[in-house]
């Protein structure tokens, strides 16, 4: 089937790029892109299993750990998959369809994830600010409410923008600059009025980014008066380090962000691969290192993991 046959409104399929300038490099580009794929998927589905199996674990802090986890595997799997099918393979294709599946799935978890982790600032702002209190406020009504909070907003924001790209006639070619569908990598090649999936991709970007980090910031701030008005040194130290693994997750997944904000108006020159590998950065660092961070950090988690690998060695022998 050939990409550029044209329905009345927009082509049969994308064909995907990949890295530009670096297409001579897929097959070694592909190796540390796996690995990282294969470590987020063991590590997340090790967290999953562990906190699903082990009661002592179903508590509010663990319960939003496995929603973050789940969002890893989701984020993770909606790209990477598709991106080793085109590095090993060079499956370029991709149908119209599927492309906007893929990019709902894509920026809809990313949305989640940032939800996620003002939630866990939450639970520690909990935990440490009115420790009293934690379990009456944290229920599992509530983190239930929260989830769905998390999702509904995600899907309210990133549904309209499929059905405006179907909308579009794509007249500028059909090959996406890019490793996946990300929005504007798509709406580049769209004719019309694209304005205004423009300023809606960049606004409700800033307004999660903007909105999410401040709260998480507003609850670090409330969470360090509260350790600095503790009595002993040690105290402070146990529940600072309460929040050690929390501070690692959102460092890896907003960091990349603000790298390649930044990047996008510092060095506009920069070739394109630059900012596609920081992209893909994003999309691969957070889920990967988010369970090595609590698995180090979280000794509850440690102990279970560790547990479970040493009930396998004695059963083997």
């Amino acid at each position: 089937m050939l990409v550029n046959n044209i329905t009345s409104t927009h082509p049969v399929a994308f064909l995907l790029m990949g890295i530009p300038g670096l297409e001579h490099l897929h097959i070694w580009i592909s190796i540390p892109f796996c690995s990282a794929y294969t470590l987020a998927v063991l590590g997340n589905c090790t967290l999953l299993f562990i906190i699903r199996v082990d009661a002592a674990l179903h508590e509010p802090m663990y319960l939003f750990l496995a929603m973050l986890a789940a969002i890893d595997l989701v984020l993770s799997s909606s790209t990477l998959p598709k991106m080793l099918s085109l590095f090993w393979f060079r499956d370029r294709e991709i149908n119209f369809h599927a492309c906007l599946i893929q990019m709902f799935f894509l920026h809809s978890f990313a949305i989640m994830e940032s939800a996620m982790l003002l939630a866990m600032a939450f639970d520690r702002y909990v935990a440490i600010c009115k420790p009293l209190h934690y379990t009456t406020i944290l229920t599992k009504p509530l983190i239930i409410k929260i989830g769905l909070a998390a999702v509904t907003r995600a899907v309210t924001l990133m549904t309209p923008l499929p059905f405006l790209l179907r909308s579009f006639h794509y007249c500028r070619g059909t090959v996406i600059a890019h490793c996946y569908c990300e929005h504007m990598a798509v709406v580049r090649l769209a004719c019309g009025y694209t304005r205004f999936n423009n300023i809606y991709g960049i606004a409700v970007a800033m307004f999660i980014v903007v909105l999410d980090l401040l709260f998480v910031i507003l609850s670090y701030i409330f969470i360090l008066r509260a350790v600095l008005q503790l009595a002993s040194q040690e105290a402070r130290y146990k529940a600072f380090g309460t929040c050690v693994s929390h501070i690692g997750a959102i460092l890896a997944f907003y960091t990349p962000v603000v790298i390649s904000s930044v990047m996008h108006r510092v060095a506009r020159r920069a070739a394109p691969h630059v900012h596609i590998l920081l992209a893909n950065f994003y999309l691969l660092f957070p889920p990967m290192v988010n369970p090595i961070i609590y698995g180090v950090k979280t000794k509850q988690i440690r102990e279970r993991v560790l547990g479970l690998f040493l009930r396998k060695d004695l059963k083997g022998e």
